[in-house]
């Protein structure tokens, strides 16, 4: 069972686990009362999430990361790169734009006041939830799904795969203004397409995206060359 409490921005998947609940990111900063009609409508007290996964520390992934906590108590499994990010609340801009078309849609968010992409740093008594993959804490969990490093968006993104299905995060992009699966965003277009290739090796059945709707894995094995003729396009940004 998959549900979706996210909109036709973002996806917020959350799945069954063990004990409780797995949350797949939280949304953007604004998108927190939302999320909380959603799971209520779907019948599921949020205390009952047990576990945050979060693909990386992005705005649209980390938005309202506090508050979940803060109502739950949750564990958020992450890249250990990923915490310095939570604690300045502020995506990183290393790369740039994966396309002309990807590049005006980051201007026209600019415009309307998003082009610093912020949120709320993760408050200082939620830091002893943080469990690093690469930690001792984390080899002792035993949890019910595996852990891909999947970095070239960000160099701390990582993916979920559990029982053949594989929530990638922004590892691949199936919506608007994407192009052929490529996310609009890219830290390093080596890695990025390295991740491609580690995920066909996995050849997960599907892939369930942070934007846009499940596409078979197949779909990257046929955008892959495509990779190799991109462009970055780097943007200016407030501090």
């Amino acid at each position: 069972m998959i549900i979706n409490l996210g909109n036709r921005v973002v996806n917020n998947y959350l799945i069954p686990g063990d004990e409780g609940y797995i949350l797949i990111d939280t949304g953007y900063p604004n998108g927190f009362r939302r999320f909380l009609r959603r799971i209520r409508k779907a019948g599921i007290d949020p205390k009952e999430i047990k576990i945050l996964f979060l693909t990386h520390a992005h705005d649209d992934h980390a938005g309202f990361l506090n508050e979940v906590l803060e109502l739950t108590g949750a564990r958020v499994i992450l890249h250990p790169k990923a915490i310095e990010g939570l604690k300045r609340g502020q995506n990183s801009f290393e790369g740039g734009c994966s396309s002309r078309l990807a590049y005006f849609f980051c201007l026209v968010l600019a415009m309307f006041g998003k082009g610093a992409h912020r949120y709320s740093p993760l408050r200082e008594e939620f830091l002893d939830r943080l469990i690093p993959i690469d930690s001792e804490a984390f080899r002792k969990m035993h949890v019910p799904f595996q852990v891909i490093e999947t970095p070239g968006h960000t160099s701390d993104h990582i993916s979920m795969l559990k029982d053949g299905i594989m929530f990638c995060g922004d590892a691949a992009m199936n919506n608007f203004p994407s192009i052929r699966r490529v996310i609009i965003w890219i830290e390093n277009l080596p890695q990025f397409r390295r991740s491609w290739e580690t995920v066909l090796k996995i050849s997960p059945t599907m892939l369930y995206p942070a934007h846009g709707k499940p596409f078979p894995t197949a779909d990257l094995k046929k955008f892959l060359p495509s990779l190799d003729r991109i462009r970055l396009y780097p943007l200016k940004h407030e501090r």
